[in-house]
């Protein structure tokens, strides 16, 4: 089978390396450089706490192949499984995490709750005035910068055609499947596969599918390097937006944060997304709460990127409603990065076989036709 997957990201890759382990001559085409949208723009957390439960299984699925990421790639992306901690600070949001805790047991995951005497002693420094965490001990972190480029990479070596900074033209639905007019020329294969991140819905639209989607910029940052002292990923359970920060120590020491700020509009064309100055104070002073040992450091990089978000903040993955050989797999609102492997896995085994091992019903696009 020929298949044509338009989008260099996470998804677009992963897609394209595990159709070519199942046999698919595979075209990729990014309209930029691969892994320069979303998936730079990513934080690199590597969680499942906190998921949409139906979404599990794709969680549990991404998991086990970062977990084989260094062979199945022949290159280390920087997959640590340090741990995924939320720190809690009221009653509320402690009961909150003991709902998601016992609803999530049955799906698979399983989460340790530790008290403040456990999170100080296993994490000095951290989390001062929490009443309680949540512990995912297999969860971690990946490199944002190199998953892509190595997935593309690992692809290239099993056949797959990759043509970067290529513009796309007419997408057409021909007899013997698509047709794509690039920049490298036209381009046809049996099927096609939508992994356009913000620009998946024009796609989709093309082929009347339209879907409710906002392109939004996240707010990241990283400070100057300090003494390594925090293994796991941080954040925070709270419904209040302004709470939610995150944050990570990488091995060079630096701290990579995001989130307690809202997200900035972005416009598809050009499509850059640009942090806003004012945001990143904010998010200084609810990372302090976390960390005080913050207090102090120097922030010496902000940057955003450019992300889809469903109005239900849930991908869309799976076979087209109207098109046969279509597939779609975008918007994936933010939290994506983990789920990267499994959706190109999933996606894989889906247009070869026609089915899907992990359930992806709930992210059908045919949920917007009405």
């Amino acid at each position: 089978m020929d298949v044509i997957v338009l989008g260099g990201g996470l998804m677009g890759t992963a897609s394209a390396f595990f159709l070519a382990r199942r046999g698919a001559r595979v075209t990729l085409i990014e309209r930029r450089g691969i892994g320069t949208g979303a998936t730079v723009a990513s934080f690199g957390n590597i969680r499942r706490t906190g998921r949409y439960l139906p979404q599990l299984p794709l969680a549990h699925r991404a998991r086990a192949l970062w977990g084989q990421a260094a062979d199945l790639l022949g290159r280390d992306v920087e997959f640590r499984a340090t741990g995924h901690i939320r720190l809690i600070y009221d009653d509320k949001a402690l009961s909150d995490m003991r709902a998601f805790a016992d609803a999530a047991r049955p799906w698979g995951l399983n989460l340790d709750e530790l008290e403040p005497a456990e999170i100080q002693r296993r994490f000095p420094g951290l989390g001062p005035g929490a009443i309680a965490a949540s512990f995912s001990p297999e969860d971690g972190s990946g490199n944002p910068r190199l998953i892509a480029p190595a997935f593309a990479e690992a692809a290239q070596k099993l056949g797959v055609r990759v043509i970067a900074q290529t513009s796309v033209g007419t997408i057409s639905r021909t007899s013997g499947g698509f047709s794509v007019e690039a920049d490298a020329g036209l381009i046809e294969a049996e099927a096609l596969l939508n992994c356009a991140g913000a620009w998946g819905g024009r796609i989709a639209a093309q082929f009347d599918e339209p879907v409710p989607i906002e392109v939004l910029g996240p707010q990241m940052g990283v400070t100057e390097p300090l003494p390594h002292r925090i293994l796991p990923v941080v954040g925070v359970w709270s419904s209040a937006a302004k709470d939610n920060v995150y944050f990570r120590q990488v091995e060079r020491g630096n701290i990579v944060f995001g989130g307690g700020a809202p997200h900035v509009p972005v416009a598809l064309d050009p499509g850059y997304a640009q942090t806003d100055p004012v945001t990143t104070p904010i998010q200084m002073r609810a990372l302090i709460r976390l960390l005080p040992a913050l207090r102090d450091v120097a922030v010496i990089r902000t940057w955003s990127g450019c992300e889809g978000y469903l109005q239900d903040m849930l991908p869309v993955m799976g076979a087209s409603a109207t098109t046969p050989g279509l597939f779609h797999a975008f918007g994936f609102c933010g939290h994506g990065f983990q789920l990267g492997p499994g959706v190109g896995d999933a996606m894989a085994e889906l247009i070869i076989t026609g089915r899907c091992e992990t359930p992806l019903e709930g992210f059908r696009i045919n949920r917007f036709a009405a």
